[in-house]
């Protein structure tokens, strides 16, 4: 529908009469808002796109990195071409967290070895093949920060065991915990503590020697069996250049983190890591 205005000449003529649709005005504003809002919608949903793009390629990159290293044995048998072929991956994955803070919510909990170059580590999985009454089980990391602002408690777990007096893979656990502060976006400093041996579980086998099931147990052999089950061993950590001090512990860069795999530098040629994300064990 539309209006008719009157405008007077100052000649005194007729009134000129000029016909205004009111709606010729809101349809072009109709068309801006329209237009912006399509613009405004395709860019979210382009950003939506590109996220979920994004989070695609990095699981892919995951998956291709864990099957690098499912045959590695946790890494103690690798070939040249193998090793590169893992760096590679480590590298191109490290790059959708470089220069992000560590989210120490996100690193709190229990991570399970799945690959490492370490020797220290290595050195263990070269012994029990070496030595057959000498098994390694699993090994984690467990982070302790999760109400933390700058840093928090980790302990190594290593899962080991001597078989027929231990329990398979998991007959002792060896401890060692640090504390930890970050000092940087990525990177954490370790101030080791303490090493301990506890959770020793004793096979059957060593637990009708100990205490017959066909006989009478008797107090002793009771308490025995009590007393192998409580033990714990545990052996400060001291700077062997001044027993008086505690170990100057190291730096820990933290490479990648994500809501399932965390991968780790020990900075000065330590070794690479590589976890993913375990349930909880209890120490």
């Amino acid at each position: 529908m539309a209006f008719a205005t009157s405008l007077y000449p100052a000649t005194g003529k007729r009134p000129i009469f000029k016909i205004i649709n009111p709606f010729t005005c809101n349809a072009a504003t109709r068309r801006n808002f329209t237009v912006r809002r399509n613009f405004s919608c395709s860019a979210t949903v382009a950003t939506d796109i590109t996220a979920r793009v994004s989070e695609f390629e990095i699981e892919n990159k995951k998956n291709d990195l864990l099957r690098l290293v499912q045959d590695t044995q946790r890494g103690l048998v690798t070939t040249p071409d193998q090793r590169s072929s893992i760096e590679e991956a480590l590298v191109s994955l490290e790059g959708y967290n470089m220069g992000e803070s560590v989210d120490l919510v996100r690193l709190d909990g229990t991570w399970r070895l799945q690959y490492t170059s370490a020797p220290d580590v290595l050195v263990l999985f070269e012994s029990a093949a070496r030595f057959p009454f000498f098994q390694v089980g699993q090994i984690y990391q467990k982070f302790e920060c999760r109400d933390q602002s700058d840093g928090g408690v980790i302990r190594n777990v290593v899962q080991w065991s001597i078989p027929t007096l231990l329990e398979e893979q998991e007959g002792a656990t060896l401890l060692v915990s640090a504390k930890f502060n970050v000092v940087s976006a990525r990177n954490i400093y370790l101030q080791f503590e303490e090493i301990s041996i506890q959770n020793i579980r004793i096979s059957e086998e060593l637990q009708a020697l100990i205490a017959p099931a066909l006989l009478p147990r008797s107090f002793l052999s009771l308490q025995i069996l009590q007393f192998i089950r409580t033990f714990k061993a545990h052996v400060p950590v001291r700077n062997p250049g001044d027993p008086g001090r505690r170990s100057v512990g190291g730096l820990y860069y933290l490479s990648y983190l994500d809501r399932n795999m965390l991968l780790g530098r020990a900075v000065g040629g330590g070794g690479v890591f590589v976890f993913t994300r375990a349930q909880p064990i209890d120490l």
